[in-house]
C-alpha cells in the first residue's frame, strides 16, 4: 500500500508544481555559466524596490512580480550546445510552447517560443535560445560564447519586456519578443 502512495504522490508532484525544468541539469554543467532567480529573490527585490519613487522602478518591480523564474544558462562548449540545441527541441514536442519570431544576423540564429497566458499580450512562458554565437565576446575577460539558454516564467507581459531586461541585465534580444 506504501509503495502505491508513492508512486501516486511522485505522479502528481509534478502536477503541483514542484517539478524540475528540463534545463536545471546545465546548472551543474562546468562548462556552463548559470544564472537563476527564483520567486523568493524576485519577491525580496521587489520588496526593497517598492521603497523608491522612480517610476522606472515601480513599473519594473510591477513586471517582475509576476515571474516566477528567471533561468539564464550560456555555454563556449560545443557539445553543450549540441546538446542544449537537442534539449530545446525535445521540449519544444512537449510542452505547448510556440514559436513566437526568430532573427537570423549572419551565423547568430535567436529564436523566441512562448506559452500564451491568461491575458492577451501575457505569456507565462518565454524561452529564447541563441545559437552561432562564436564571435560575440562577453565580459573583461574576453570569453566567448557560443550558445544562450533564457527560459522566464511566470505571467508575463510581453509589452513590458524592456524593462526586465534592462533591469535585470538580461540579452537585449529579449526585447524584440514585445513585437508578439
Amino acid at each position: 500500500m506504501r509503495k502505491v502512495a508513492v508512486v501516486i504522490l511522485m505522479a502528481i508532484l509534478p502536477a503541483l508544481g514542484f517539478s524540475q525544468s528540463v534545463f536545471d541539469k546545465y546548472e551543474d554543467m562546468d562548462n556552463v555559466g548559470s544564472v537563476i532567480v527564483n520567486k523568493s529573490m524576485i519577491d525580496l527585490v521587489s520588496k526593497f524596490g517598492g521603497m523608491s519613487d522612480d517610476a522606472e522602478a515601480q513599473e519594473f518591480i510591477e513586471v517582475a512580480s509576476g515571474l516566477r523564474n528567471v533561468k539564464v544558462f550560456m555555454t563556449e562548449d560545443s557539445s553543450v550546445s549540441a546538446d542544449m540545441s537537442s534539449t530545446v527541441k525535445k521540449y519544444l514536442k512537449s510542452s505547448k510552447l510556440e514559436e513566437l519570431m526568430r532573427v537570423k544576423d549572419e551565423d547568430v540564429n535567436v529564436k523566441f517560443y512562448v506559452k500564451d497566458g491568461k491575458k492577451k499580450d501575457h505569456v507565462s512562458e518565454l524561452l529564447m535560445f541563441v545559437s552561432g554565437l562564436e564571435n560575440v565576446e562577453v565580459g573583461h575577460n574576453g570569453r566567448k560564447l557560443e550558445t544562450v539558454l533564457v527560459s522566464l516564467t511566470g505571467d508575463i507581459d510581453l509589452n513590458k519586456i524592456g524593462t526586465l531586461t534592462s533591469k535585470m541585465d538580461l540579452p537585449k534580444d529579449l526585447n524584440k519578443a514585445s513585437g508578439k
